[in-house]
């Protein structure tokens, strides 16, 4: 079976596509894949765990920042070296993120297969009274007949 050879047209890769961005009022639960450009309202770091004397041995940081664009904010959960990135009034774009529920609650995380770049300083004000972290959810099973 003979294929013939793929025409690349410019530099763009096959398979690649632009990103859609989403803003945070759009975020539901259960829902992956989504692009942020969010601007940090906080950083606190809730988990430091490793020993510094063994360098085999994994050190594990986990920060809970609230982020927000012009619609709203959640609290995005950072680990590792995503810690150093979520820095008070830096703004970074949130790349293949996706939404974890914590105790009820909505949190935005970004895993192995995202990414969290810092970029250049946005010109939107956060909307803080619309924080989507703070909406309760519960699970509910529904059966059908």
């Amino acid at each position: 079976m003979a294929t013939q050879p793929q025409q690349q047209t410019g530099t763009a890769k096959p398979g690649m596509r632009k990103p859609v961005f989403t803003k945070i009022d759009q975020l539901k639960p259960g829902t992956t894949g989504h692009t942020l450009a969010v601007k940090v309202v906080s950083s606190k770091t809730v988990l430091q765990k490793g020993r510094a004397a063994s360098a085999h041995l994994r050190h594990t940081r986990i920060a809970e920042c609230l982020v927000g664009d012009e619609t709203g904010t959640i609290v995005f959960t950072a680990r590792n070296e995503q810690v150093d990135l979520m820095k008070p009034d830096t703004t970074v774009i949130l790349r293949n993120a996706k939404i974890d529920m914590f105790k009820g609650s909505m949190r935005l995380a970004v895993d192995k297969w995202g990414r969290v770049e810092v970029t250049e300083p946005a010109n939107f004000t956060v909307n803080e009274g619309n924080n989507l972290s703070l909406v309760e959810y519960e699970l509910v099973n529904v059966v059908e007949e």
